[in-house]
């Protein structure tokens, strides 16, 4: 793998603080002008720690995501959702995820990695819900429900199908 790409802009204005964040395939790393190039250095490996946790957090792989599922299962499921096997998927992209309850596996769309993590985790309660009730009909729904920001993530996800709906058009 090359070694990543960073540039470091000094600021005259930047006093104390330090940021970063990711602009295509380089980083760029804000620091104040006075700064050594020592501290520098610290700065700029502290800051590209910072931002691959983030994306971590942010990206989990499909080991991630069983835990995660069972983790939401404990919580607010009872633990009652047992799935077999939890992954990302390309292949979807007029679905957020999808569960196969006879075999127990959830899919889920790689359009949600990046997403917060409150909206990944309703899609997982989701599809957990149809590991215990296969179908949409009210037990269904009162268990999603049973996740405190099912509604807010539903919103999410409506606002961003529609955004994307309009930039396509």
């Amino acid at each position: 793998m090359p070694p990543e790409s960073v540039e470091v802009r000094r600021s005259s204005r930047r006093r104390r603080t330090v940021s970063a964040y990711r602009d295509g395939d380089k980083t760029v790393v804000l620091i104040p002008a006075g700064l050594s190039r020592s501290d520098e250095e610290q700065w700029v490996r502290r800051m590209l720690d910072r931002l691959a946790a983030k994306e971590k957090r942010r990206r989990p792989s499909d080991d991630d995501l069983v835990l995660r599922a069972k983790d939401l299962s404990h919580r607010y499921l009872d633990g009652r959702a047992h799935p077999d096997s939890v992954r990302w998927v390309d292949n979807q992209n007029h679905r957020w995820g999808s569960c196969t309850p006879d075999q127990g596996t959830i899919r889920l769309s790689t359009r949600l990695r990046g997403m917060p993590s409150w909206v990944v985790d309703y899609v997982l309660i989701h599809e957990l819900a149809h590991l215990i009730v296969p179908s949409h009909g009210p037990r269904f729904w009162a268990l999603v429900e049973r996740y405190p920001k099912a509604e807010r993530a539903r919103g999410f996800l409506e606002g961003f199908s529609l955004a994307a709906h309009v930039d396509q058009q």
